[in-house]
């Protein structure tokens, strides 16, 4: 009997009485392939049931076991909804869901009418869509549906974080079904070659133990190459069976079925394998202890495919899976210690994901802050603001963020906010044919080839079945590979589709070879062996950034005509007249120049530049090179030290703000009305700095900071001696020691707040002494520099007590003449 009839009383019990309930069932319990059915053929919901999962392989698989169980085929009591495949009657009544498919029943019906639970299986995995997705239904929940129920169901439930999101559902506890595992560590060799390693060991436990195995990781290139290593090396009667997303459907099938009689298999499988899914015939498990995550740059707008440390709580996962049928064993291919230090559970989706689609779905759901919706990790604001310029820039928003219609249009296509870009550009030409294009496209771009050659157009040409059926969904009419072979298209089309959804992934090459400049100004590069090498211009409709690499990889492209795409598409090119600083020759240069982003297309000189021109160049260039390009002279700088030292010691005193960051943010009001005429370096060094930052004072403020932090010191012999500020030490004087004669308190500026820091000197100004207590001096260390200073300089004065001596600037001989 499975483990989950044990609680399933309690939890429909939940369920009438609570909106939104906890089950914490590990693997094997029949959460997801037998629950569904518990509940629909109780009293505990009222309407459908609505089940989202995190994959398709495994959405396809409950759907299809759960209709097995009532004796039917999809599509009729339990439905199947994803991106390209749809089975739903009249009779459904529990719909198995994937991907972004609950978010567009949600938009499309707030209400969800009809349905009176839905079911989130496996949220342990965090995926983006099921984080959005409850954010969504709790909503829905509060706002209009407070009969909708949401059931929450994971094997390893991270209880802190839905305790304080739900803090008054109840919580369903399963045991579980799952035999016993031995679990042992085999850390591989780190300096061997990755593949190799995992090869071996996968090997060794084949050898020693019965049963088909399971080998975790990270990625589809080491599945590929241990997949190789292990083809030279097992035996006959072993299958190697490849599980990953991108693999065509029968394949991943072949990898989950039991493997033909007196033949057992090895199953190479990313994550996917992790959870959900019951692999037939597994009982040795290999885990390589890593995974492969997109990590999303706000900055640079791409994602790096990064390679890392699983979680402890995967770990679990991984192992369980060798006890889902019966006894089994686990090998992890790292230390113990290592797994003892690995964070506890996997971070969730959000939090490195591009966000741009879960802003478009929040502004069409009318939402424009994403603190107006209960989430378990808010979404980070750096994403945000990433993907808010990014909607404004592909037209989805107007300046004020608001959706705009062409907003409203992506938002109802269901795809990504790039190519749904793309597909509106195409229905808007009313061409069917330009329609057929632009979906294909898409389906490309979607699940794109394996392969050294960047170049779309062979993928366009011989399109495979599941491109074509993708397609075929998108522009709601078939679609063949006819579509990509009519040349005449797609020199027209293919340009201007991508540039709506791709603008600043322009490219052009930079050094007739692989390397290229997109309009945005990043660094991007082909393959070493791919034939557009040396192409002038590209548009690139996938780039991504490897793990060790500065520059972006192009993985799809077209090559372009820029004359061409300037006259179809002028709206991406821009001419600009800017006056630049040649630093080789201290001079300013005019240019006007055709720019597509950041790149230079076309450029000339222009021999009289506008004044207003050369002016914004001077201060751009000051502002990119810094404020140490001016000319500043000591009393400049001395000045800008004091008003700093103001305003640190007198913050009610208000003086303006003389920090490199202030003056630059107000150089426009100092600097730049004494820039009249200034057309090379000799004439901006000539610029007297501190009358212009004197004159950012009134004239009470130049009395009181005169006052208060005085540039001269009025010494007792009656000199008045500079003193040198700064900002992380006292200001200094230096002064002959016989000058400070009479003196018994210790000078001050800053209205006594702080002491001046003497720097006594010897008739011929070398430093006898520093000290910031010269009444202390005078009574201590005083008498050991005097019995030196006598023999040394015997004709000036070294009076036995100095604080009550006038004091000189001549040497005693001098002093008897003056009498």
């Amino acid at each position: 009997m499975l483990p989950i009839l044990d609680v399933s009383d309690d939890l429909l019990t939940a369920l009438k009485n609570a909106p939104q309930v906890l089950l914490n069932a590990p693997t094997g319990a029949g959460k997801s392939t037998r629950l569904p059915l518990i509940i629909l053929h109780s009293d505990a919901i009222d309407g459908r049931i609505i089940m989202l999962e995190p994959r398709r392989i495994a959405a396809r698989t409950v759907a299809a076991r759960l209709a097995e169980q009532l004796g039917e085929e999809v599509g009729n009591t339990v439905g199947l909804r994803m991106r390209s495949e749809t089975k739903v009657s009249k009779n459904t009544r529990l719909e198995v869901v994937t991907e972004g498919v609950l978010t567009r029943q949600l938009q499309n019906d707030p209400m969800l009418e009809g349905v009176g639970l839905v079911i989130l299986d496996e949220f342990h995995e965090r995926s983006l869509q099921a984080d959005l997705g409850l954010a969504l239904l709790l909503d829905s929940q509060q706002a209009l549906r407070d009969d909708l129920k949401i059931l929450i169901m994971s094997a390893t439930l991270d209880d802190q974080g839905l305790a304080l999101l739900f803090p008054d559902a109840p919580i369903i506890t399963s045991q579980g079904r799952a035999f016993p595992v031995i679990r042992e560590f085999h850390p591989i060799n780190p300096n061997k070659l990755f593949h190799k390693e995992v090869a071996n060991a996968v090997w060794q436990l084949l050898k020693q133990e019965t049963g088909s195995l399971l080998l975790f990781l990270p990625g589809v290139g080491e599945i590929e190459k241990v997949c190789r290593e292990l083809e030279g090396t097992v035996s006959e009667d072993i299958l190697l069976c490849p599980m990953y997303g991108a693999l065509p459907i029968k394949i991943q099938q072949q990898a989950i079925e039991l493997a033909p009689l007196g033949k057992r298999k090895v199953v190479l499988a990313t994550n996917i394998a992790e959870t959900s899914l019951t692999i037939e015939g597994i009982r040795l498990v290999v885990d390589s202890g890593f995974e492969r995550i997109g990590q999303f740059n706000p900055r640079s707008g791409l994602t790096k495919l990064v390679k890392q440390r699983i979680s402890q709580a995967s770990m679990t996962q991984r192992a369980g899976r060798a006890g889902r049928l019966e006894a089994g064993v686990c090998w992890h291919l790292f230390s113990q210690e290592q797994a003892q230090r690995a964070t506890q559970f996997s971070d969730a989706e959000i939090n490195h994901s591009d966000l741009s689609a879960l802003w478009l779905s929040l502004l069409q759901w009318g939402c424009h802050d994403v603190s107006q919706l209960n989430w378990l990790d808010t979404p980070p604001n750096a994403a945000i603001a990433a993907a808010k310029d990014l909607l404004f820039n592909l037209g989805a928003t107007n300046k004020q963020g608001k959706l705009s219609s062409i907003g409203q249009k992506m938002a109802a296509l269901g795809s990504s906010v790039r190519t749904a870009a793309m597909l509106y550009k195409a229905q808007q030409s009313q061409n069917r044919e330009v329609i057929q294009l632009a979906s294909l496209l898409v389906a490309i771009i979607e699940e794109p080839p394996r392969g050294f050659e960047s170049d779309i157009r062979p993928y366009l040409e011989r399109p495979t079945d599941s491109w074509c059926r993708r397609a075929s969904i998108l522009s709601e009419q078939k679609v063949t590979a006819v579509v990509g072979r009519n040349l005449a298209l797609i020199s027209k089309w293919l340009p201007t589709l991508l540039a709506a959804g791709f603008p600043e992934q322009i490219a052009k090459n930079r050094d007739n070879q692989f390397r290229y400049q997109l309009a945005s100004g990043l660094g991007a590069s082909l393959n070493e062996s791919d034939p557009l090498i040396g192409t002038s211009w590209l548009m690139v409709a996938s780039v991504w950034q490897p793990e060790s690499s500065a520059d972006a990889r192009i993985s799809l492209s077209y090559p372009v005509e820029i004359e061409q795409l300037r006259s179809d598409c002028p709206q991406l090119f821009m001419t600009q007249e800017t006056v630049e600083w040649d630093e080789q020759k201290g001079s300013l240069l005019a240019w006007k120049r055709l720019q597509c982003g950041q790149i230079v297309v076309q450029s000339e000189r222009l021999n009289k530049p506008e004044k207003s021109e050369i002016k914004k160049a001077l201060i751009h260039w000051i502002t990119q090179n810094g404020l140490m390009q001016l000319n500043w002279q000591e009393e400049a700088l001395q000045l800008c030290i004091r008003c700093m030292l103001a305003n640190q010691y007198f913050p009610n005193i208000s003086l303006p703000s003389f920090d490199d960051e202030s003056l630059l943010a107000s150089i426009d009001e100092w600097l730049a009305p004494y820039l009249d005429g200034v057309t090379n370096k000799q004439k901006l060094l000539n610029i007297n700095l501190t009358q212009l930052l004197v004159n950012r004072l009134d004239w009470q403020q130049k009395q009181w900071l005169n006052s208060t932090f005085p540039t001269t010191y009025h010494a007792p012999s009656g000199s008045d001696v500079s003193i040198h500020y700064a900002l992380d030490k006292p200001p200094v004087i230096e002064i002959r020691m016989q000058e400070m004669y009479g003196e018994k308190q210790h000078p001050t500026v800053a209205q006594g707040k702080i002491a001046l820091t003497l720097s006594l000197l010897s008739p011929a100004r070398r430093p006898l002494q520093i000290t910031q207590d010269l009444g202390a001096f005078w009574q201590g260390s005083y008498k050991a520099i005097q019995k030196e200073m006598k023999g040394r300089y015997p004709k000036h004065l070294w009076p036995d007590d100095p604080a009550n001596t006038a004091p000189t600037r001549q040497t005693k001989k001098a002093m008897m003449s003056a009498k």
